[in-house]
């Protein structure tokens, strides 16, 4: 009779549902870590009209905090973007549909934090710049110092318009993934889903009209759904006991 204690378990059917429960866990809390960042850091951003490009660049000349402002912008849209890409491993992707909207969800993701890389490069470095160059240049340079700022603008328009249909896309596909995971609470995916049109809509406005008061609009919706189906997701990810971690089987 041996008095050696029985090896642990280490079968794919006894890790696979703590791997998946960690990676759940991870996804949950960097998404609305990720996204409460952004919201909290947003509300330090120079204001003012942003169609009224002579008013508001005045105003983007004369912010002091503007470089640091876009920073904590694009680290709330990386943890933000990091979490959505882990929930890839999180989810029950089995079936066809659920396994190709994943692939392509994370695909998505991806493309989004690129493009918002590039957005914070134009709006966060360049536009900056140009503003700057504008108030401080002489009577004679002042309109062509203005049209070389608005051509930035333009163009921050055009960025950020992609960006926000890689990020509405990625969370629409995501939407159908997890509304396939029989784990993942029903309101979650459909608050998700309308959470990926209002960033589709955001990112119609601003390619077609810049900055208004419907963009504003989709903003503000985008964030309180968003923060709605990301705490819920925390909520289902922490209270879950082993005993009903997800598993594959």
């Amino acid at each position: 009779m041996s008095s050696t204690l029985p090896a642990l378990s280490t079968t794919p059917e006894h890790t696979e549902p703590l791997a998946l429960r960690t990676s759940l866990r991870l996804s949950a809390t960097l998404l609305l870590a990720g996204q409460l960042l952004y919201i909290g850091v947003t509300q330090f951003h120079a204001g003012g009209d942003a169609n009224n490009h002579r008013a508001v660049f005045g105003e983007y000349a004369g912010s002091g905090s503007w470089t640091v402002v876009h920073l904590g912008q694009f680290a709330g849209m990386a943890v933000f973007l990091a979490g959505l890409f882990a929930l890839f491993s999180a989810l029950d992707l089995r079936a066809a549909t659920a396994r190709w909207a994943g692939r392509f969800g994370a695909a998505s993701a991806v493309a989004a934090l690129a493009l918002y890389g590039a957005l914070q490069a134009v709006d966060g470095v360049a536009l900056k710049q140009a503003v700057n160059a504008w108030v401080s240049a002489p009577s004679a340079e002042k309109t062509a110092r203005f049209a070389s700022a608005e051509a930035i603008r333009w163009l921050e328009w055009g960025v950020r318009s992609y960006h926000d249909f890689a990020l509405g896309l990625a969370l629409l596909l995501f939407a159908v993934a997890a509304a396939r995971t029989a784990w993942v609470p029903q309101p979650i995916p459909h608050l998700m889903g309308l959470s990926g049109l209002a960033y589709l809509v955001q990112g119609w406005v601003v390619g077609t009209g810049g900055f208004s008061q419907t963009e504003t609009i989709a903003i503000v919706l985008a964030f309180v759904l968003d923060v709605a189906w990301m705490i819920w997701l925390v909520v289902t990810a922490w209270r879950m006991p082993d005993s009903e971690a997800p598993s594959p089987s």
